[in-house]
């Protein structure tokens, strides 16, 4: 039987998000009959990345680190209310996920939970590097066929949908589209067409609004005295109502803080939008220039008038190599003529860095004066300090490169500040990162496919 309407929750918006904003969300969706979802969209490219590198270091990692503080209270709950959670939270280890949930559902009680682990998005066995470097997107990063750290493409939402259709309570994704997240359980539960175009632009668009969180329930909006906000520090987090013919409304729990109404959906609408007539998917491709936004009600806004067209023959991937190391180190001036002696800091460590290790190229900010709207190559720091003598810099020192030994130095260099002067500086705090660069790709979507597992229970 079709479903009359469906309720989806987002319990978050990328890696980092608040590990209590599920609770408000499982009450409000158990309050309702017939299918219910909660989402956990954590994927960000930078969080697939890190998530590579932690795979390499252990094969038995590579999830969303987080996985555990956003999942462990939500899967009683919604394995009592009858909710179904997806989450692309599988990360570079979509099967180590879902091993762990199975874990952590048989400490909780609720061991029954049938998980499905949704893959293929893992193309580092389906091309070389010459492979991808004629498929890179408007660059030549990969030209010189660099060794693939990781390369994956952006799934749609089909498998998703089967493997809700297989009768999975709980589904762990890796590179899936965000608004896939959404789209699945809309295709399985209205049992859309996969030539539907508008209705599947109106299940992207839906999906499009949850995928950033509580960024359209106020958060990401709030701007004091400009765009005010109530309740930020017991922000509710959005919630979509779903008809059939793919009519949506956002809104939020009731009795959280935060906001929805027309400003926060169209910020949300608008982000991350290249051509609103063109907003390509691996789905559909969704035009939003017919869209309209009702207000139905305290924190209900209606969305209408989103439509399709035939989905591309190409997936996007991000592709992942080597960057180097990012070396970091920090030292802070306070107090009279701070200024001079931040000022001095730079000029000795550049200087000592220039004889020491000449090819490395050593950046410098004064954070809250000179970094976010600085240049990487000093220009503005050269012309002197703006704004201040007296008061309390934190000056950043950052290098990328592939020479450990050229970074270790940096980072020895910034220290040794302490008592090589400088007067006054304290506070260094230094780290060694390694990198990965990544580069965009269009793939055949006849080379990928889409592969549903479901857990073996004991």
């Amino acid at each position: 039987m079709v479903a009359q309407q469906v309720w989806i929750g987002a319990a978050a918006g990328f890696a980092g998000d608040r590990p209590d904003s599920s609770g408000p969300l499982i009450e409000a969706l158990a309050r309702h009959d017939g299918p219910r979802f909660l989402i956990f969209e954590t994927l960000a490219e930078r969080t697939l990345a890190l998530a590579q590198l932690d795979r390499l270091a252990d094969p038995a990692r590579g999830e969303v680190p987080a996985l555990k503080r956003l999942l462990w209270p939500a899967l009683a709950p919604c394995a009592a209310a009858g909710i179904k959670i997806i989450g692309n939270f599988g990360g570079a280890n979509p099967f180590g996920a879902a091993a762990k949930i199975q874990a952590w559902a048989t400490e909780l009680g609720c061991a029954d939970l049938k998980i499905a682990i949704v893959s293929g998005d893992d193309m580092r066995d389906t091309f070389a590097p010459a492979d991808f470097a004629r498929m890179e997107i408007d660059g030549a990063l990969l030209s010189s066929e660099p060794a693939i750290i990781s390369a994956n493409a952006y799934l749609g939402a089909d498998a998703i949908a089967e493997a809700l259709d297989r009768g999975a309570d709980v589904v762990v994704t890796g590179r899936v589209a965000d608004p896939a997240l959404v789209l699945g359980p809309l295709k399985y539960s209205f049992g859309w067409a996969d030539d539907d175009w508008d209705r599947l632009a109106a299940g992207i668009l839906a999906g499009h609004l949850l995928e950033c969180g509580s960024q359209v329930t106020g958060g990401y909006f709030a701007d004091p005295g400009v765009k005010d906000v109530p309740g930020m520090d017991v922000l509710g987090y959005p919630i979509a109502e779903v008809d059939p013919d793919g009519v949506f409304t956002i809104t939020k729990p009731a009795g959280t803080g935060g906001l929805v109404d027309r400003r926060t959906v169209t910020e949300q609408i608008l982000y991350e939008i290249h051509d609103p007539a063109a907003y390509l998917t691996p789905d559909a491709i969704l035009d939003l220039t017919q869209v309209e936004l009702t207000e139905v009600g305290s924190d209900r806004i209606r969305v209408t008038g989103a439509s399709g067209r035939a989905r591309p023959e190409t997936l996007k991937a991000t592709v992942c190599f080597d960057g180097g190391l990012l070396a970091e180190a920090e030292i802070s001036y306070a107090g009279p003529n701070a200024k001079s002696r931040a000022a001095l800091a730079i000029e000795t460590v550049t200087k000592r860095l220039a004889f020491l290790h000449p090819s490395l190229h050593v950046r410098a900010d004064v954070i809250g004066i000179v970094s976010v709207f600085g240049d990487t190559s000093g220009s503005l720091l050269s012309a002197g300090i703006p704004g201040v003598r007296d008061g309390d810099l934190r000056v950043r020192f950052a290098a990328e490169t592939a020479d450990r030994a050229a970074a270790e130095c940096l980072l020895d260099e910034v220290e040794a500040l302490y008592c090589a002067g400088p007067a006054g500086g304290g506070g260094v705090r230094k780290r060694l990162t390694p990198r990965l660069r990544s580069a965009s790709c269009l793939v055949d979507r006849k080379r990928v496919t889409p592969q549903i597992s479901l857990l073996e229970t004991a």
